[in-house]
């Protein structure tokens, strides 16, 4: 598996738009965008730092992971995500180490990324993404 770079840090929030002015106002980031990803009910918005991002993610159901991540946890990092080269080499890798995953398979992510998570089982408590940007 070939990892390219850290590609986003996520980050469970109630309300994007009173989480935001933090990154913009106070870190002097800029806002690029928001999305909404129907399959995973959320709501997205970016951050660009350099190659990297801030994703603020906010559920748009209450019985979304999102939702439920800040019904156990609160507010805060939710997952780190990896740019990976192929995905799909990686997963069949991870899969042969024993590595427990959520993802079995590719999905597309916000921004028309492909992703897939591992279980924080097999992490260490840590939500962990890849994707891949073509």
């Amino acid at each position: 598996m070939k990892i390219l770079k850290i590609d986003h840090i996520g980050i469970a929030v109630n309300k994007v738009d009173e989480r935001k002015n933090f990154w913009t106002d106070v870190m002097g980031l800029s806002h690029t965008g928001s999305e909404v990803v129907e399959e995973q009910k959320v709501l997205t918005a970016f951050f660009p730092i350099g190659e990297s991002e801030v994703e603020l993610l906010e559920s748009t159901a209450p019985d979304g992971p999102i939702a439920k991540y800040i019904e156990k946890r609160g507010e805060g990092i939710q997952h780190i995500a990896f740019c990976v080269e192929d995905i799909d080499a990686a997963l069949d890798e991870l899969k042969a180490k024993g590595i427990k995953l959520i993802d079995e398979k590719a999905r597309i992510g916000a921004g028309g990324a492909r992703i897939a998570f591992l279980h924080p089982k097999a992490t260490n408590g840590i939500l962990v993404e890849l994707c891949e940007r073509k």
